[in-house]
């Protein structure tokens, strides 16, 4: 039976677990994943190629490989000034992590076995929120404001290389990005809440062109359902887009862009990520 497993940020205001959290199929809390004492504060999360590894960024400067049962297999040893933030594996089969502080990607070999190399010159965007390899292995990396405004909400792309191709793809006054995927369209998929830092607002998912940056469509829940800090975009089974944010686990039907609704509801939840273990 497949598991939803979602990272729990600690929160700085105790919203928050700081674990992995495991949910069944239909939505029920069935604890935490994994009982490790080097999972602190995690955030990004993803599957392995094969699918048998879990790779977790932790807030203690690590990165760690679970297997199906969570126990620990891989542990990449505390990286100073790491600060890790989400984390996808790479067309190349290395792992990337984004990495808060500095302001740029790190790419891990899959075996965790060296502090890896930066993709990307610190500081290459202010507030980096998200990144997802195209088909072509180009990198879309979403840049958007900090909690003092200062920044800008777009989409920067570069080449497998690392080389900047496009500094500013996406023009759209109500982006606000806060994570990006790539859907299997190609389409670059952003979850974004607008006005950021706002007590109004309003969370969507947002779909562009790869190559124009235009505006395709708009994915919004419920308001009824205060969905809030949308983040860890996955695409999961059915076809459908899940994104995971404040209390809520919620999911769309990407052929058609229809809210289908709570898939899990947890207060305090303060998401970060998901991943679908079957």
């Amino acid at each position: 039976m497949t598991r939803i497993l979602v990272t729990s940020a600690s929160g700085a205001n105790g919203d928050g677990y700081g674990a992995i959290l495991s949910f069944a199929a239909d939505g029920a809390l069935t604890g935490p994943f994994s009982q490790d004492r080097r999972i602190t504060d995690p955030r990004g999360l993803s599957l392995d190629p094969s699918g048998e590894l879990v790779y977790l960024n932790s807030g203690d400067d690590r990165v760690l490989a679970l297997d199906r049962h969570g126990t620990v297999a891989l542990d990449s040893g505390r990286i100073d000034g790491l600060d890790p933030g989400g984390g996808t594996f790479g067309p190349d089969g290395r792992y990337y992590v984004g990495l808060r502080r500095r302001r740029t990607i790190l790419a891990l070999p899959a075996g965790l076995d060296h502090e890896g190399e930066r993709l990307l010159p610190d500081g290459i965007v202010p507030f980096p929120r998200g990144f997802g390899f195209g088909p072509g292995g180009e990198l879309y990396l979403a840049s958007g404001v900090g909690p003092s405004g200062a920044g800008e909400n777009t989409i920067a792309v570069f080449d497998q290389g690392g080389a900047l191709r496009t500094p500013r793809l996406v023009d759209d006054p109500e982006l606000s990005p806060l994570d990006l995927t790539v859907a299997p369209s190609g389409n670059i998929m952003v979850a974004s809440e607008w006005p950021y830092g706002s007590p109004h607002a309003k969370a969507s998912i947002r779909e562009y062109g790869p190559s124009t940056g235009r505006l395709i469509r708009v994915f919004a829940p419920d308001p009824a359902v205060g969905f809030a800090r949308p983040r860890g975009l996955r695409f999961g089974p059915g076809g459908r887009l899940y994104c995971v944010g404040k209390d809520h686990v919620v999911a769309f039907a990407f052929p058609t862009g229809s809210f289908t609704g709570v898939v899990a509801r947890l207060a305090k939840l303060n998401g970060q990520a998901l991943v679908f273990l079957p």
